[in-house]
């Protein structure tokens, strides 16, 4: 695929990907979660110019802080979704402000990074991009899988990190 195309896929699949998670969706521990980055990764990799030719090191550097970028955003967007069981026992997923944060941010740094290589020359494909998609994509579903396979129905809803966190009992007076 050309980098217009892999890009547009990109963007079309990030939105929906996005919108969908900000709706109460159930998640389903029996479906194979790891299909849709692993073909990211695959298409990603078959392009020939994941690596600038000219500048393999710095293009090198630039994908492995993508990739790092991507696995960040991916387990922050878990950690900051809220997960509940229902009386039926299915598990159910929410993503909550702060998910939204975590996108934002991770957005902020592509863009950086994208503005960095230009700076020093690299050629950056947008299979790096995809790449980068994959790793989020893949950490944010088996944390999410990981979650909902811990979460019990009798016990109420399980937090996203930094909501709704146990605070101490107060102490009574004697």
């Amino acid at each position: 695929m050309s980098g217009l195309v892999n890009t547009l896929v990109i963007v079309a699949v990030a939105a929906l990907v996005i919108t969908r998670q900000f709706r109460a969706r159930r998640i389903d521990t029996d479906r194979r979660w790891w299909l849709l980055p692993v073909i990211f990764a695959v298409v990603a990799l078959r392009e020939p110019g994941v690596l600038d030719p000219h500048h393999h090191t710095a293009s090198a550097l630039l994908l492995a802080v993508e990739l790092l970028i991507g696995l960040a955003t991916g387990a922050g967007w878990a950690w900051t979704t809220r997960v509940w069981a229902e009386t039926d026992g299915s598990v159910w997923s929410r993503s909550t402000k702060a998910s939204e944060g975590v996108w934002i941010v991770g957005i902020a740094l592509r863009v950086g990074l994208f503005a960095l290589g230009a700076l020093i020359g690299v050629h950056q494909d947008s299979s790096a991009l995809m790449l980068g998609l994959a790793a989020t994509l893949l950490v944010r579903s088996g944390v999410l899988i990981w979650r909902a396979q811990s979460v019990d129905g009798a016990a109420g809803p399980a937090p996203a990190y930094g909501f709704a966190m146990a605070r101490p009992a107060r102490k009574e007076r004697v």
